[in-house]
């Protein structure tokens, strides 16, 4: 029987970003795994990262497929002064300045700039989805007002504080597990490689495929067998039964944050799949 979630404690430091599929809902589960035993948190598909901001943990490997977003991190960690300064100057809520930032040549900017940059298309795009055209631009539309304005400073400096204490990998997920040990967490949230929901093909299908779940699924066995901990979370679906065999699991019932329009925002069921 689905279990239903509660809602999130406000003492939790927000993610500055919004991201299509984010598990905020799901943190008073996951948030259950971290415990004193473990050393290290590791992250491979980071996205927002909300739950790495929300327990803090003093050391943390947080990687991705995509280098705008690994390098976001790095410029909020080292440069965040800089970025703030960029984002004072970009009008909230303005069509005009999202779309003249989307269509720029990201490498003319500085690094903070860019940043700045990815995180107002972020923040105003359709969704929080991340999504480029063959050309490898990203392309998705604004959407207005209704995703609510850019974090106040006071966020990005709690969240700055957070990423001091992480090393960030830019690559496939399997480049950032070759670098786990015993005494990590290792939580995987892969992008759905659902067939049977169109929905889930607002993500880019190619960079996470069904084939991609039986090399996810090889790594869950690797890890238990090395007595490392690891909790996956993925949408109910005839791919998460290949996740989930042999390993504890529960289904938690979700509100689905992927819809074009908050009234037709549908509950769902997601299974927490882990080796603890």
């Amino acid at each position: 029987m689905p279990v239903a979630v509660p809602e999130l404690p406000t003492k939790d430091c927000p993610p500055f970003l919004r991201w299509a599929g984010s598990k905020r809902r799901l943190l008073p589960k996951l948030r259950t795994f971290w415990t004193s035993r473990h050393e290290r948190y590791v992250e491979p598909f980071a996205g927002s990262a909300c739950l790495f901001f929300a327990l803090g943990p003093k050391k943390a490997i947080l990687g991705d497929l995509n280098p705008e977003l690994i390098s976001t991190y790095i410029e909020v960690k080292y440069r965040l002064n800089a970025v703030l300064k960029e984002l004072a100057t970009l009008p909230p809520w303005n069509k005009e300045e999202y779309l003249r930032l989307r269509s720029l040549d990201t490498s003319l900017l500085e690094p903070h700039a860019r940043a700045a940059r990815f995180i107002y298309l972020n923040r105003f795009c359709f969704n929080g989805i991340y999504r480029t055209n063959l050309a490898g631009k990203f392309n998705v539309p604004y959407s207005g007002d209704r995703c609510g304005a850019v974090p106040h400073d006071g966020v990005f400096q709690e969240c700055s504080r957070h990423l001091r204490r992480a090393r960030f990998v830019c690559g496939d997920f399997e480049k950032v597990l070759k670098h786990v040990e015993k005494g990590d967490l290792v939580y995987m949230d892969p992008p759905y490689a659902v067939r049977a929901r169109r929905v889930f093909r607002e993500y880019d299908p190619s960079t996470f495929t069904n084939a991609d779940i039986k090399r996810l699924r090889a790594w869950m066995e690797r890890l238990d067998t090395a007595g490392i901990d690891f909790v996956v979370s993925y949408a109910e679906s005839e791919e998460a039964d290949i996740l989930k065999k042999g390993f504890s699991y529960e289904t938690v019932t979700v509100r689905r944050n992927v819809a074009g329009f908050a009234a037709h925002r549908a509950m769902t069921n997601e299974l927490v799949i882990s080796n603890i």
